[in-house]
């Protein structure tokens, strides 16, 4: 397909620059193929999700990956900054720079407050990315750049306001444990306590896996045809023994409901050829347009997405081209907000023709 065909006027005033508080007070818009669309909020999950059903959550935790510092070169000093995207080792990370263009291979970095997190650009990419090797490594190095890095709030938030102190507890899940992502998974930031213990007295289950967004995610897509568009790769993880309860859930009658793009991508890059689900490990770049077919996930809950994203594509294979057409244009016109603090979606998935 077309990217063009994904793409649809927004107004700049749907872009959410803060939650909505409670969280779990946004609202959420149910599209189910074939029904009308119907105008709820967050909190009906409790009603519409059935005893035995399990929600997949990721608990991916966000790294105030966001660096500023200076390129030194003898007694030349320049200011740069960096996006952290996506580990490489315990020592180097592949970042997104700017301004690219002052940077050389083997530039020393001082970033942070003082200049105390000293680095090497070790690689640099020709679209701004850049390979960057740092003195310290491990625990230590994520306890660093958790202590001078700001939130990498999305570009479209970005553009708009400064990062302030909120975001820290704002852009980062309440069930957030495992360090690592450098984007939030927005559909899980809608849940507060109180509302997932309202699930489990429900009889709903919560699953956890893990994958670590990356900056990838905001990427444009570039290309004029889905199909040569090269998906960035993100690590995750599913254990075996959520793949056991997963099953037993399934085989039982419970549906799976994939908080966020992040969690259905996961347990799609999960599942054998044959439909099963399968532990994993590992960097997946799956990019689901329309014309694919889910094996493991039966319903979605995603916030609203940028046009001619792979977000967008990845909605309209899952609930039907046509009906998120119709789903986005009502949204709009009915003053849904949009992107990563805004609203939620519900979605159920199309029969497979």
């Amino acid at each position: 397909m077309l990217v063009s065909d994904f793409d649809f006027d927004l107004p700049a005033d749907r872009i959410a620059l803060h939650p909505v508080s409670p969280r779990d007070a946004a609202r959420m818009l149910i599209v189910s193929p074939g029904q009308p669309l119907v105008d709820g909020k967050v909190t009906d999950l409790v009603d519409i999700l059935r005893p035995g059903d399990v929600l997949v959550v990721n608990d991916t935790k966000v790294l105030p990956a966001e660096l500023t510092g200076h390129r030194v070169r003898g007694d030349s000093r320049a200011a740069v900054s960096f996006n952290l995207h996506k580990r490489v080792d315990a020592q180097t990370w592949r970042a997104f720079a700017r301004p690219a263009k002052r940077l050389k291979l083997l530039d020393r970095l001082e970033l942070g407050e003082g200049g105390v997190l000293r680095a090497t650009l070790a690689g640099k990419g020709d679209t701004g990315e850049v390979s960057l090797s740092f003195e310290l490594a491990g625990a230590e190095l994520d306890e660093a750049i958790k202590a001078l890095g700001a939130m990498p709030l999305p570009p479209y938030i970005g553009a708009q306001r400064h990062t302030e102190d909120r975001d820290k507890v704002d852009y980062q899940t309440v069930y957030a444990a495992v360090d690592g992502a450098v984007a939030a998974p927005t559909a899980g930031l809608h849940f507060t306590e109180k509302l997932l213990q309202d699930l489990s007295d429900r009889g709903v289950a919560v699953e956890r896996v893990t994958l670590h967004v990356g900056a990838g995610t905001f990427l444009p897509v570039k290309a004029e045809d889905t199909r040569d568009h090269v998906m960035h790769a993100e690590w995750g993880e599913i254990t075996v023994a959520s793949v056991h309860r997963l099953r037993e859930a399934r085989a039982k009658g419970g549906r799976v409901i994939a908080v966020g793009t992040t969690s259905l991508r996961l347990l799609e890059s999960a599942c054998r050829a044959t439909g099963e689900l399968a532990p994993f490990s590992g960097d997946t770049d799956i990019f689901i347009t329309p014309g694919y077919r889910f094996r493991a996930v039966d319903v979605l809950m995603t916030n609203f997405h940028l046009p001619k994203s792979t977000l967008f594509m990845l909605v309209s294979a899952f609930s039907g081209f046509d009906t998120m057409r119709a789903a986005y244009a009502h949204a709009i016109t009915d003053n849904y907000r949009f992107y990563s603090y805004g609203d939620a979606s519900l979605l159920f998935r199309a029969e497979a023709p």
